[in-house]
């Protein structure tokens, strides 16, 4: 089924929604103003899930980050241009 255009809106409003909403229990949670503890509890799972995001692992990202600034982060052209073919994909 084709969603209509007033269906599309609607749905980014609601994503931008669940990020915004998000972005608040994330700034109670450090003792910011915003929604209070039992408003993300009404959420569904599914909703929490998404509003809080995808897990960032920042130990990994220091990590890349030093290697990259040190200038030891390598970098093989090889792979980098075959997965780019992969992404390539047939119209």
């Amino acid at each position: 089924m084709i969603n209509s255009v007033g269906q599309s809106i609607s749905s980014a409003i609601e994503a931008n929604r669940l990020r915004e909403g998000g972005k608040t229990r994330a700034a109670s949670a450090t003792g910011s103003t915003g929604t209070t503890a039992s408003a993300s509890t009404s959420a569904s799972p599914a909703a929490r899930m998404a509003a809080e995001g995808a897990p960032v692992d920042m130990d990994r990202i220091a990590v890349i980050k030093a290697a990259i600034a040190s200038g030891n982060y390598p970098v093989n052209p090889s792979v980098i241009a075959d997965r780019m073919m992969a992404l390539d994909l047939p119209a």
